[in-house]
């Protein structure tokens, strides 16, 4: 039996949106009612990730638990930053019995699982903002892989791109500011890339990338799928 999937949106709305558009695409379907059934509370209110991770958590914690209500079985939220204040999500989803899906754990996995099956990369470029460089640091040191970061001006760069994209500048002086980002971590030693916050991929494709890149809101999509189905 498909299992409802709930979807803890608004960080951004427009990478929310995309993020569904990523599970309608990847679910295999003949028609509507082989769809996953989704409940979702898009909500751009949510406090700041990296200014307001206390008051952010409560929130999310709220929204978790409108969502089991509603009757969600499966967890999922597409911003990376935001799992650093997951604490409140995880509780309600023991309490209820509900799956969480970890954004950076599947995304680790997957980046140093493709580029296992190559040429053994040990240095993986974060495109992520501060609190989602913190996340894949660890997730990356702990599967023996190092994560190499922006910094100084280019950081700084690439938050003014990822406000751009919530204000909906997503033009081609953004798209060619992201892919110069990209270079630069490539430059700097990165044998691949991970799109480590959901406003990238809608900037930079893939196959634009100068190295391979693993986005993180497409593994989120995946995993929704495979747990749902």
């Amino acid at each position: 039996m498909t299992k409802i999937l709930g979807v803890i949106g608004g960080m951004g709305p427009a990478a929310t949106v995309a993020f569904l558009e990523r599970v309608q695409a990847l679910t295999p379907a003949q028609g509507d009612a082989d769809h996953i059934r989704v409940v979702m509370d898009m909500n751009p209110q949510v406090p700041d990730r990296n200014t307001w991770p206390g008051e952010a958590e409560v929130v999310l914690g709220r929204m978790a638990a409108r969502l089991a209500a509603a009757g969600a079985q499966v967890i999922a939220m597409p911003c990376n930053t935001a799992h650093a204040q997951a604490a409140g999500i995880r509780a309600v989803c023991e309490a209820e019995g509900l799956s969480f899906i970890d954004m950076i754990a599947a995304t680790a996995d997957a980046a140093v699982a493709a580029h296992d099956l190559n040429d053994g990369v040990q240095r993986i470029g974060v495109l992520a903002t501060p609190g989602g460089e913190r996340l894949y640091q660890a997730g990356l040191a702990s599967r023996g892989v190092e994560a190499v970061l922006l910094d100084g001006a280019d950081r700084e760069a690439f938050m003014a791109l990822v406000y751009g994209v919530k204000r909906g500048d997503v033009g081609e002086a953004a798209r060619a500011e992201m892919l110069r980002l990209a270079g630069v971590l490539a430059d700097a030693g990165a044998q691949a890339l991970i799109a480590g916050c959901t406003e990238v991929p809608l900037l930079l494709r893939a196959e634009d990338a100068p190295v391979r890149l693993t986005d993180s809101a497409e593994v989120l999509a995946r995993a929704c799928v495979g747990a749902c189905l």
